[in-house]
């Protein structure tokens, strides 16, 4: 029989004790610990709890705890001494059935393992959807992580050993999380379409109109009628729009979604994650038949990456009216332009300035999105609330000095482009570093037509600043173009700088983020609020419309754009939840 909250914080310490038994690995001082706290309004809160608690532990705490699990398909399991939580876990995953040489090369990672690491390899077999890992994902993942640093590592174990208390947790209280697990369920199938050329390598790519792109949007299409959505269409620029009326006509609509495009070889999650989101909370509504006092209007945005044109925000763009004409004369590597992708797919560009929207018959843009970034995992918080959207700044460059002989031009009398280019990144990165939440990049640099034994003449290089507000961006930005002026003058160097872009600063409105927080306080979980590094269609609602954004914590070091990008159906269902309250407090504001 499964446990209820009830139960647990009203039993006595060691009652309660004995109800959370084999959470953690031989380490019942953790759940112990983390009782002192009772009572729990909701297991997301008891599972932080536990988090905080290992996370004020001593390093020899932790290394225990760690080492007091057994290896995956190590000895334990072949003498049959593991826990019956160990042996569950290992079983779903098809461990227990490993081929001799699936077997051979496990016995030989986790050698590699313990002799550089010095404990066992912690892998929450289970997985994100809590089903279990494919053998070969855990021996890939096994492989990749013997690359760590050590105390990297160390906090990685740390973490899959929260997930392996937290599906545990799951289990011992009968809790499953039903509409996560749908809005995983959706992402993973929506993967199933990928662009020609990256399908067959198992790569997850789409862009914008390719027939794999167009695939997605009817397959969002049909989800959405599906899930009881009164209007679905696809616009004039591919995005797809699905309507909820509200319960009386001439309601304001609540405007909410995210992009359903993706890099080249992506990630399933990234933009996805904000239509799938919303979507749940519409097909409840519906199941219920329930309507609210406004209507809600989900739009998966057809273009956002700006992959296969350059037209980044093409689908958000154009609801604020702000679709160039001149991108439609744009080709793509093959030759074909904008224009021709767009009568091929049936749209009709002439309606494109009709699908601009009217702010005032709106409340406003709520997202919510993967963070695409370490911090929430690294924290072991499932949710954050956005403040701002970074503004940016981005510059090509290039260095430009005397290229001579690597033997025969003495250290003193060199002109040294490449050594003027790296004196500048470490001036940004200690700069941007000043600001705490600013950031600055170097990803693009090359010496052109470089030798071993040449003096570099010339050095090409880009350069990216971001900060939570303009004028923070500005600062920086002054600042370290500054800084290149003066390196170019001590060197005897000339530089050249062309802006290629500059995007405004999307404070999250106030009233909003409070709407937000709210919603994140009631499932039981800290309130950790943060900026948001990344772009996001919501800067362009943001000029027309208030808007705020929600961000739900990635797995594997919360890595974006990337195949090994991925979030848990726990922590989407607390997405699923903190949304849904957001719509009562709206509906509870307007009655």
């Amino acid at each position: 029989m499964a446990l209820t909250l009830e139960q647990l914080n009203q039993a006595t310490p060691d009652a309660a004790l004995a109800m959370l038994d084999g959470l953690y690995e031989h380490s019942p001082w953790i759940a112990q610990a983390a009782l002192a706290q009772r009572p729990f309004a909701s297991l997301a809160e008891l599972k932080h709890a536990m988090v905080r608690v290992l996370a004020q532990a001593p390093v020899d705490a932790q290394l225990a705890l760690i080492r007091a699990h057994p290896e995956l398909a190590g000895k334990a399991m072949v003498a049959n001494t593991l826990t019956a939580e160990s042996t569950s876990e290992q079983n779903r995953a098809g461990l227990t059935q490993c081929t001799p040489e699936e077997f051979a090369q496990i016995q030989q990672l986790n050698a590699d393992y313990n002799a550089r690491f010095g404990f066992p390899f912690i892998l929450a077999v289970r997985g994100p959807r809590g089903l279990g890992l494919p053998k070969q994902e855990i021996i890939a993942t096994f492989a990749r992580r013997l690359n760590h640093h050590p105390d990297f590592e160390r906090e990685e174990a740390l973490r899959n050993i929260h997930r392996i208390a937290e599906i545990r947790l799951n289990d011992k209280f009968g809790y499953e999380p039903v509409l996560g697990n749908d809005v995983w369920d959706w992402q993973e199938r929506l993967a199933q379409h990928s662009d020609e050329g990256f399908a067959e390598k198992g790569q997850l790519t789409v862009t914008y109109l390719t027939d794999a792109h167009r695939a997605c949007a009817q397959r969002i299409s049909h989800w959405m009628r599906d899930s009881g959505f009164d209007e679905v269409e696809i616009d004039a620029v591919g995005n797809v729009v699905g309507r909820y009326r509200p319960a009386q006509e001439g309601g304001k609509y609540l405007l909410t979604g995210s992009h359903y495009d993706t890099v080249r070889n992506g990630g399933k999650y990234d933009g996805r994650l904000g239509i799938f989101v919303p979507m749940a909370c519409v097909r409840e509504l519906h199941r219920a038949g329930k309507r609210l006092p406004f209507g809600i209007e989900v739009v998966a945005f057809a273009e956002e990456e700006g992959q296969r044109y350059k037209a980044t925000f093409l689908g958000s763009g154009a609801l604020i009216g702000h679709f160039n004409p001149q991108w439609l004369d744009q080709a793509d590597a093959a030759g074909i332009t904008m224009r021709e992708a767009m009568q091929h797919a049936g749209l009709c560009i002439d309606d494109i300035p009709k699908i601009q929207r009217d702010a005032s018959q709106y409340l406003g843009f709520i997202e919510v999105h993967i963070e695409q970034g370490p911090v929430l995992t690294e924290l072991d918080i499932p949710l954050g609330i956005v403040t701002s959207i970074n503004g940016s700044s981005r510059f090509v460059c290039e260095m430009q000095g005397m290229a001579s002989h690597a033997g025969t031009t003495p250290m003193d009398r060199r002109r040294d482009a490449a050594c003027g280019v790296a004196e500048l990144m470490l001036y940004a990165e200690q700069r941007a570093a000043q600001d705490g939440d600013s950031v600055a990049t170097v990803g693009m640099l090359e010496v052109p037509s470089g030798s071993i034994n040449v003096v570099p003449g010339l050095c090409k290089f880009s350069i990216d600043m971001r900060a939570p507000t303009d004028p923070q961006r500005d600062a920086l930005v002054r600042d370290v173009m500054g800084q290149l002026e003066a390196i170019a003058q001590k060197r005897g160097l000339r530089y050249r700088a062309e802006q290629t872009m500059q995007a405004a600063a999307a404070p999250s409105a106030p009233a909003w983020q409070q709407r937000w927080e709210k919603a994140v306080a009631a499932q039981g979980v800290p309130l950790f609020r943060m900026p948001s590094g990344a772009g996001h269609d919501a800067m362009k609602l943001h000029e027309i419309m208030p808007q705020a954004m929600l961000f739900v914590r990635g797995i594997n070091s919360g890595i974006s754009h990337n195949p090994l990008e991925s979030s848990t159906a726990d922590d989407m269902q607390l997405a699923i939840d903190s949304f849904s309250h957001v719509l009562q407090q709206l509906e509870n504001e307007t009655v």
